[in-house]
C-alpha cells in the first residue's frame, strides 16, 4: 500500500536527510537556489506543506535532483 504524503513523518525526513543521497540532494538544492530552499523550509515549518512543495517543485525538477530522489526511494524508501 502506498503511503500518503501526510504519513511522511519528520523522523523519516531526518533519516533520509542523513543518507549520502539526502546530503547530496540538500547540497544540490542549496547550490541551485538557497533562498528558495530556505523559503520552502520556512513554509514547511509553519505547516504550509502545499506551498512548500510548490516552492520546491522547480528545484526538484532538475535531472540531478530526480536521480537522487530515485536513489533515495530505491535504497532507503
Amino acid at each position: 500500500m502506498e503511503k500518503k504524503s501526510q504519513d511522511f513523518s519528520i523522523k523519516e525526513a531526518k533519516r533520509l536527510a542523513n543518507t549520502q543521497e539526502g546530503k547530496q540532494l540538500m547540497a544540490l538544492l542549496q547550490q541551485k537556489d538557497k533562498g528558495q530552499l530556505e523559503q520552502a523550509m520556512a513554509q514547511a515549518a509553519a505547516g504550509n506543506y502545499k506551498e512548500a512543495g510548490a516552492t520546491l517543485q522547480s528545484l526538484l525538477a532538475s535531472p540531478e535532483a530526480q536521480q537522487l530522489i530515485q536513489q533515495l526511494g530505491g535504497k532507503h524508501g
